[in-house]
């Protein structure tokens, strides 16, 4: 584990693009091009509340963690979303596990309280992962995203870090 860097976007993208194809996962539609991939990657720091990190094997990055802004209103600042996307052939190998153990360390002693994740539904991995780390479903949204060809809930999670 360890930070995200200019050099792992395309592997960052090769995985993300990889759920964008083939599941509903994340609700874009598109895969992301380098350009919009660079252009995200902006949102990052080596400090502070938006971090973001990478699984690492045998060279190859085969996952990511991120925390970023949840909201442009200032009054938000102090919570963040967090995410985790592993390379199809790393799942169930309890990477996504370390990824987040990794990105709560990074973040703690930040001015963070509040974590909020969302995860399209069914999803009973990330269901797990969440609330492995102590989230708390706090609502679900019905039928708010239509990908191939129907329509997907998605269940938010929030957790106390204060």
């Amino acid at each position: 584990m360890r930070p995200g860097g200019d050099a792992d976007l395309a592997a960052i993208n090769e995985i993300y693009n990889h759920y964008v194809v083939n599941t509903p996962i994340t609700f874009d539609i598109e895969p992301i091009s380098m350009p919009q991939r660079r252009q995200w990657f902006e949102r990052y720091a080596a400090s502070g509340r938006h971090r973001l990190l990478v699984a690492e094997a045998g060279g190859a990055v085969i996952g990511y963690a991120d925390s970023h802004q949840y909201h442009a209103r200032q009054a938000y600042d102090t919570t963040v979303e967090v995410t985790v996307y592993c390379a199809p052939e790393a799942t169930g190998r309890g990477i996504g596990t370390r990824l987040y153990t990794a990105l709560f360390e990074a973040i703690q002693g930040e001015d963070v309280h509040t974590a909020l994740a969302g995860t399209t539904l069914p999803n009973a991995a990330s269901v797990a992962l969440h609330e492995r780390f102590g989230f708390s479903l706090y609502g679900v949204q019905h039928e708010v995203g239509r990908k191939f060809g129907r329509y997907w809930d998605v269940a938010w999670y929030e957790k106390r870090l204060a």
